[in-house]
């Protein structure tokens, strides 16, 4: 089963969070508006700094705040801060090795469907995630996927 962490559920409820308050907003703030543990909120916010997606600011004022708009943060920028890269088996992302890898008969085969899935993930902004206008119950063309038809969500504006 695919599933996300709950800390990168938790960090697209923060970086939405932060999309539509104020300019710069405290953590404590944001667990205030979310309902997310203060102590969780301040580990995604400094998970987050550290790979772009936020800034922090110090002083009276101080508190965090999105480095670009809603608009142009793919959910996958999130899942690869938080979770690392975005890979299915351990010879997808190339980081580990198989002892069967030479002989696997699976060897590149899972290479396909892991583009898949980021291309999707990469089709769905954090403005996305944060518009309840939208639905995203309508399953891809299997043309558009080329050879690998996965049934993947669609982007559908509600009327």
């Amino acid at each position: 089963m695919l599933r996300l962490s709950k800390l990168t559920d938790y960090a697209v409820v923060v970086m939405v969070r932060l999309g539509r308050g104020e300019a710069v907003q405290t953590s404590p703030c944001i667990a205030a508006a979310t309902g997310v543990p203060e102590p969780t909120v301040a580990k995604v916010l400094k998970i987050l700094a550290a790979a772009g997606l936020v800034a922090s600011h110090r002083g009276a004022r101080g508190g965090y705040r999105l480095v670009r708009p809603l608009d142009a943060v793919p959910i996958a920028d999130i899942i690869a801060a938080i979770d690392g890269p975005i890979a299915l088996t351990a010879c997808v992302d190339g980081g580990t090795s198989c002892e069967a890898q030479g002989l696997c008969p699976m060897r590149g085969r899972w290479d396909p469907v892991n583009r898949a899935i980021e291309a999707a993930l990469a089709g769905i902004t954090l403005a996305d995630m944060a518009d309840p206008g939208l639905s995203f119950a309508a399953p891809v063309e299997a043309a558009a996927l080329g050879p690998l038809a996965l049934p993947l969500p669609a982007l559908h504006v509600a009327e």
